[in-house]
C-alpha cells in the first residue's frame, strides 16, 4: 500500500512502536505515542534521561510500525484461520529538540492527538512541566510503506487494484 495508506495507519493507531538501537548494538523497540505534524515529522516526548536517549545519541537511525483494525478471523471463502489487519513501516531519524518553541509545537501536536478535550490545561501543564520534558523529532527519510488483509462484504480478498476500480465505478 502507499504512503497515504501508510499516513492514516499510523494517524490511527493508539500507539507506533518505536525500534532504536542500543549502545551495545542490541535492538530495542518501545511503543509511543506519536503524533504527526506533516508528510514526515513525528512527534514523542520522554524522560530526559534513559534508554530512548542513550539509544539516539548512539544512532539516531529509528524504525516505525503501526498496526490498525487487527482482528483474528476465519476466511470467509476457504475457512483458514488468518487475521485481518492494517499495518505500517517507517523509517526515520530522531532528534533531541532543544528549540523551546519547536517543543512546545511538539508537545501541543502530541495533546491534541491525544487529549484534545483538555486543551484548555496545555499552558499550565507547559509552564510546570517543560524544562523537565524531553520532546524528540522522528523525520522520515524515506516514504512509509502499508499492508493488509481484509475481505469485502463478499468474501473476496481486498487488494489495492480492485479498490481502485470499485472507487471509479462508483464515482463514474
Amino acid at each position: 500500500m502507499d504512503a497515504a495508506f501508510a499516513l492514516e495507519v499510523m494517524d490511527n493507531a493508539p500507539y507506533i512502536t518505536v525500534s532504536f538501537t542500543r549502545p551495545n548494538g542490541k535492538p530495542y523497540g518501545v511503543p509511543l505515542s506519536l503524533a504527526r505534524t506533516d508528510e514526515k515529522t513525528f512527534y514523542f516526548h520522554g524522560a530526559m534521561e534513559g534508554e530512548k536517549m542513550d539509544c539516539i545519541a548512539y544512532s539516531p537511525i529509528v524504525a516505525l510500525s503501526a498496526v490498525t483494525k487487527c482482528a483474528p478471523t476465519v476466511g470467509p471463502k476457504d475457512g483458514s484461520f488468518t487475521l485481518q489487519y492494517r499495518s505500517a513501516m517507517a523509517m526515520g531519524k530522531a532528534e533531541i529538540v532543544t528549540d523551546r518553541k519547536e517543543k512546545i509545537e511538539g508537545l501541543r501536536a502530541i495533546c491534541q492527538r491525544f487529549l484534545p478535550h483538555h486543551m484548555d490545561a496545555f499552558d499550565g501543564a507547559i509552564e510546570r512541566s517543560l524544562e523537565r520534558t524531553a520532546v524528540v523529532r522522528i523525520t522520515l527519510t524515506e516514504p512509509p510503506t502499508g499492508k493488509r488483509k481484509q475481505y469485502d462484504k463478499h468474501g473476496d480478498q481486498m487488494t489495492n487494484e480492485r479498490e481502485q476500480s470499485q472507487a471509479c465505478l462508483s464515482s463514474a
